[in-house]
C-alpha cells in the first residue's frame, strides 16, 4: 500500500467494495487520504471494511445497496449531493461473470442479470453522479473491465459481450466529456485472486494467482488528480495505457 496522501480530502465512490478488488481498492484509497463511499450489497462485509479503514485512521461511508436498482442509485446520488455537494472519483468495480456456456444454451434470465450489473447499472451510476463529478476540480471515472471484451473466447460470449458494451460506453462517455474536468478510463486487472476468477477457473490453485492488493494501488493511481489520461485502457499486464 502507498504511503502518499495524493487523495487527501477527496471523495471517492467505489462499487463492489465488500470483497476482492473493490475491498482492497477502498483500503488503498483511504490510506491515501480519501473519504471512501463504499457501495455493496453485503452489510457484514462492508462493516468489516469500515473496521479495517478506521483501524489506520481512515474514513468511509457505507452504502448497502444493490446497484441494479436504478432508483436506489438515484436516491444515493441525491443523498451524496445533500451531504457533500460533489464526488471526486468513481471506481465502477462491481460486476459478475454470469455463466460460461455455449451461447444458445444461455437463458434470457442470465443475460438480463449480467447486463443489468455490468452495463446498465454503470449507465445509471453515471446518470446520477455526473452532476456531482462536474463539481470536482478533477473528476475521475474508472470502469473495471477485462480483455475478454476484445478476446471473446468460445463459451465466454455473455461476459465478453457485457464487457465489450461497457468499454464502448466508456469510450463514448470519455469523448463526450473530453473538454470537461472529468476523465474516464478503463482498467484491466488481469488475473487476480477473486471470487469471479475462482468461479471461472474452479480447478486453479488460488495461491498461484496475484492477490487483489497487487492491483489496488494501480487502480487508485487512475483516480489521482495528477492522472490526466482520458479514453484509455490501463492494462496491468503491460503496465501501460492504450486507446480504448
Amino acid at each position: 500500500m502507498s504511503d502518499q496522501k495524493d487523495l487527501e480530502g477527496r471523495l471517492v465512490l467505489i462499487t463492489g467494495a465488500s470483497r476482492g478488488i473493490g475491498y482492497f481498492t477502498a483500503i488503498e484509497a483511504a490510506k491515501r487520504g480519501a473519504h471512501v463511499i463504499a457501495i455493496a450489497k453485503t452489510v457484514g462485509a462492508l462493516e468489516e471494511l469500515d473496521d479495517e479503514i478506521q483501524g489506520f485512521g481512515g474514513s468511509a461511508t457505507l452504502v448497502p445497496l444493490d446497484i441494479t436498482e436504478g432508483d436506489a442509485i438515484d436516491r444515493a446520488g441525491g443523498a451524496i449531493f445533500e451531504r457533500w455537494g460533489k464526488v471526486d472519483a468513481v471506481i465502477a468495480n462491481a460486476g459478475q461473470l454470469g455463466i460460461i456456456s455455449p451461447l444458445a444454451h444461455i437463458s434470457p434470465k442470465d443475460v438480463d442479470a449480467v447486463f443489468n450489473l455490468n452495463v446498465i447499472a454503470n449507465f445509471r451510476l453515471m446518470r446520477s453522479l455526473e452532476p456531482l463529478l462536474r463539481q470536482s476540480d478533477a473528476g475521475r471515472v474508472v470502469f473495471v473491465s477485462a480483455d475478454d471484451a476484445e478476446v471473446a473466447k468460445p463459451f465466454w460470449g455473455l461476459y465478453s459481450a457485457s464487457k465489450a458494451a461497457l468499454n464502448a460506453m466508456a469510450k463514448s462517455y470519455a469523448a463526450e466529456l473530453a473538454t470537461s474536468t472529468i476523465n474516464t478510463n478503463v482498467f484491466y486487472p488481469g488475473a487476480v485472486r477473486t471470487g469471479l476468477r475462482a468461479k471461472a477457473n474452479p480447478g486453479e490453485d488460488a495461491a498461484t494467482v496475484p492477490h487483489p492488493t497487487s492491483v489496488a494501488p494501480k487502480l487508485v493511481d487512475m483516480i489521482a488528480p495528477s492522472q490526466t489520461s482520458n479514453g484509455q485502457i490501463f492494462d496491468v499486464r503491460t503496465g501501460a495505457f492504450r486507446a480504448l
